[in-house]
């Protein structure tokens, strides 16, 4: 631990050998805090990171980390053998040691879809509880605007003794998974960097460019930082929510949604976005954005607005059930269905989509009987969730009455109809969500069709 990084000079740590004199913390050990600390730790850091969850802690350890990609985990596991990275549960500690505090845990959205920052509250106590003078504290949780230099500032000032820019740095700096993450794109990922004094603003961007080779887009105001975070999930969530509207009026009109939207890429203006379930942070970081306009006695339509039909997919997905087993002459009570994909993104194992486990309870409510399948998730890493788990593809299938396409994995591309028919309780249904399977090809093969947005099923 050095003795002060609050005043750092590029020249000081633009060696590996030099950036291995001081210390960084990385707090909450989700998928954007263990990328952080491999990156850290690649640039030559020491590492330690922290997590209440002492299971998480130990995979740490172990270098098995259940949502990381297998080259990823290999690194991980090497930084940890050679010393550069550890984890722990004792973050006073840790952080009484560390230069560099990264905190990286997520604001949760409670079920009145209200954010609670309770966790992220407390761990700022903790930190400003073992902060030492010089030390540099980095915000990479997307927080509502204001947060960063409202309670948190005030927390880690009360409990430190410290003033922020004269005793420690702030600083706000938050990055948003893309699909497929690895530590090279979010290396190369363009990163805002936002703090109200100079000392933290430049200390940020210095320890952050040791890594990033992406611009380093730098800002003296925090709370517009925070609301571009906020503007981009927005904008995502809005896009949706038109396509997801359109995608509704297709299924009444008798339109097929993805036959307009390859059409529409031709055309000058190639904009439409495609149907989905929206899930994770677009969907968590809109309702902080939503939540900030209220307290301001502001609504903010648009978005209102395309949170209501966002939400409303997975009712649809329901009624659209329903509609396919009525046609093959069943109900949904006592019916056997199985959901397909609960990744967040198609061909890996990304954090299992909130909205399936909505979808799951629903359909158990009306007196369906679910189970779940996903290539890339056994049981065990799912850890306390209501997911009824399969095995393998052929167990999913067995029997049920009906399944829905969740997410787009190549093997469920690859579905063969014929082994479905085999195997499923027919006459069966198939309802995709995802827009991978044709349904001429399903209807003609005997089944019952359903699609998000595709209005040309003609059974």
């Amino acid at each position: 631990m050095s003795s002060s990084i609050l005043y750092i000079k590029p020249e000081e740590i633009d060696t590996v050998e030099k950036r291995g004199k001081h210390t960084v913390s990385v707090i909450g050990c989700g998928q954007i805090g263990v990328l952080h600390a491999c990156l850290f730790a690649e640039a030559g850091f020491k590492v330690k990171c922290i997590d209440a969850d002492q299971t998480i802690v130990n995979s740490i350890i172990r270098g098995k980390m259940p949502l990381l990609k297998h080259e990823i985990e290999l690194k991980l596991k090497n930084y940890v053998k050679t010393g550069l990275l550890n984890a722990t549960t004792e973050a006073k500690t840790a952080v009484s040691q560390s230069d560099v505090i990264a905190i990286t845990i997520p604001v949760e959205i409670d079920e009145k879809k209200k954010a609670n920052y309770s966790n992220l509250e407390n761990i700022c106590r903790h930190v400003g509880s073992g902060l030492h003078h010089g030390a540099l504290v980095v915000v990479m949780s997307t927080v509502g605007i204001g947060v960063t230099q409202g309670f948190i500032k005030e927390v880690l000032e009360n409990t430190s003794g410290f003033k922020v820019g004269a005793d420690f740095g702030l600083a706000y700096s938050p990055i948003r998974l893309l699909n497929g993450q690895t530590l090279e794109t979010l290396a190369n990922q363009e990163r805002i960097v936002a703090a109200t004094d100079k000392n933290s603003l430049n200390a940020a961007s210095t320890i952050l460019g040791t890594f990033t080779k992406g611009c380093l887009r730098k800002t003296e105001c925090v709370k517009t930082a925070e609301a571009v975070t906020l503007f981009e999930a927005i904008q995502q969530d809005v896009n949706v929510a038109l396509a997801n509207e359109l995608a509704l009026f297709c299924e009444k009109v008798g339109v097929d949604y993805l036959e307009a939207h390859k059409l529409a890429k031709i055309g000058a203006y190639p904009v439409l976005s495609l149907p989905t379930l929206v899930d994770g942070n677009i969907r968590e970081d809109s309702y902080l954005l939503l939540e900030d306009s209220e307290n301001l006695n502001f609504k903010l339509r648009v978005p209102a607005i395309a949170r209501e039909i966002n939400e409303e997919i997975v009712k649809h997905a329901v009624n659209l059930t329903k509609d396919a087993l009525r046609n093959c002459g069943k109900t949904l009570r006592r019916a056997r269905i199985s959901l397909l994909g609960i990744s967040q993104i198609p061909n890996m194992k990304s954090s299992p989509k909130k909205m399936v486990e909505e979808l799951a309870k629903m359909l158990e409510a009306r007196g369906a009987k679910v189970s779940v399948y996903d290539p890339y998730f056994s049981s065990d890493e799912l850890g306390e969730t209501q997911y009824h788990l399969k095995k393998n593809l052929s167990e999913a299938l067995e029997g049920v009455d009906c399944i829905l396409i969740l997410t787009g994995h190549d093997q469920f591309k690859r579905l063969n109809l014929n082994k479905l028919k085999a195997l499923m309780k027919m006459p069966a249904a198939i309802v995709d969500l995802e827009g991978i399977v044709e349904p001429d090809k399903v209807e003609k093969e005997g089944f019952i069709y359903r699609g998000l947005g595709r209005g040309v099923w003609t059974k």
